[in-house]
């Protein structure tokens, strides 16, 4: 268990004087007796030559030491953080660097020495920044010169510390709970206060315990919206060893798979595409991309043995082989597809006839009409002539028209 010292300002003590001084860190470090040492440090400055004292303090010590700075570090305080073997910054504290300052009066020549004094303090500060971070001389003066308030990021990227302390509070479902629920009226906060206090005391129905079944749920849900969106962006590209399944343009590094889940990587081996290309696939990728040779693509449907013997050589043989095979694939591949195609047609034309066919037979009747179901389906046509001097029209008619 390492020993801890807190200093911390108060109304009347900075760092040189009550429980900040270096007289003050002598005992506690004498008390520590060598056991490790946690010194938190929450201080706005105070005597530079008290700091250096401390830092020295601090390297001398055989223990660990371990500086925290907690809030702020500023000016002599910030002397006295590096004086740790490692440095821990809070993420929300503060370290700031500066010109040492002097408040004293007096003529030109004690003034003069008041600033060659400074200047030297200065150089001797500077070099404690120097050996922590490894920043050369002129970078650390233009930081003390302009005054540096720097972020625990900041003092980190600088080398000004070792680690930042970042700590968050466990966010659990009864935290969840208590806080949309407060605003709630107080009976209703009581009650539900009172569930997260039984569910608290049960080992078997803690509230704060993660919820396999919701992770394993949630997990299965962002899976399948995955494999979905795997599928839209699927491309397929027919070769002479059947598909090769990607994303996007087939290419260099592209990764390629034998299914259209995209889960099982390509075999390694040569692919020819049916325009002549050919893919080198190691461990799922591919690796080359050999262009088609542009006599390959001359009369490539028809190959008599002559032309094979006279123009081409046994490798050339090979390519246009090997692309006429990833042709009959593509094409059988099409063929399956407008064959699947044709079927699901036919049989959407079939529905379709059938539904056409019930409208036909629909038992519709107009309104106001005295015909029943049973008079719809006599055979008599609708415009048959009914009275007698319609059919004598008819037939007057017919023998006009002969």
């Amino acid at each position: 268990m390492p020993y801890k010292i807190y200093l911390y300002d108060t109304d009347q003590d900075g760092i040189g004087s009550g429980s900040l001084s270096s007289a003050y860190l002598q005992q506690q470090l004498q008390q520590a007796a060598g056991q490790d040492v946690e010194l938190h440090i929450s201080s706005a400055g105070g005597s530079a030559f008290d700091a250096i004292a401390i830092y020295d303090l601090l390297k001398k010590y055989p223990g660990q030491v371990v500086t925290y700075i907690d809030a702020l570090a500023a000016s002599a305080a910030s002397i006295v953080a590096m004086g740790g073997h490692q440095i821990v910054m809070s993420k929300y504290a503060l370290l700031m660097i500066h010109k040492p300052m002097a408040g004293s009066g007096g003529n030109a020549d004690e003034l003069l020495k008041d600033v060659q004094m400074l200047n030297t303090v200065q150089e001797r500060l500077a070099q404690i920044y120097t050996d922590k971070t490894g920043l050369d001389e002129v970078t650390i003066n233009s930081l003390i010169n302009a005054v540096t308030w720097m972020t625990a990021d900041q003092a980190l990227a600088l080398g000004f510390i070792d680690r930042i302390e970042d700590y968050q509070t466990p966010i659990t479902n009864s935290a969840i709970v208590q806080k949309c629920t407060s605003n709630a009226p107080a009976v209703y906060q009581r009650c539900i206060n009172k569930i997260l206090i039984n569910n608290h005391k049960s080992p078997h129905k803690h509230m704060n315990m993660p919820n396999n079944d919701l992770i394993e749920k949630t997990t299965s849900v962002l899976n399948k919206m995955m494999n979905f969106f795997k599928k839209v962006m699927n491309k397929q590209t027919m070769t002479d060893k059947g598909q090769l399944h990607h994303t996007g343009d087939l290419g260099h590094d592209t990764e390629v798979y034998q299914d259209e889940d995209l889960s099982t990587p390509a075999v390694d081996d040569i692919y020819t595409t049916s325009d002549g290309q050919q893919l080198a696939v190691e461990k799922g990728k591919v690796k080359k991309v050999s262009p088609a040779d542009p006599e390959m693509e001359e009369d490539e449907e028809q190959l008599p043995e002559e032309k094979v013997k006279g123009k081409t050589k046994s490798h050339d043989v090979q390519n246009q082989l090997a692309s006429l095979k990833a042709k009959l694939h593509a094409q059988n591949a099409l063929l399956t597809e407008a064959r699947a195609t044709l079927q699901n047609a036919q049989a959407r034309l079939q529905q379709t006839h059938t539904e056409v066919r019930n409208e036909i037979k629909s038992t519709f009747t107009p309104e106001g009409s005295k015909r029943s179901n049973k008079a719809q389906s006599e055979g008599q046509p609708f415009f048959a002539p009914q009275s007698t001097i319609a059919q004598n029209a008819v037939k007057q008619a017919v023998r006009d028209s002969k």
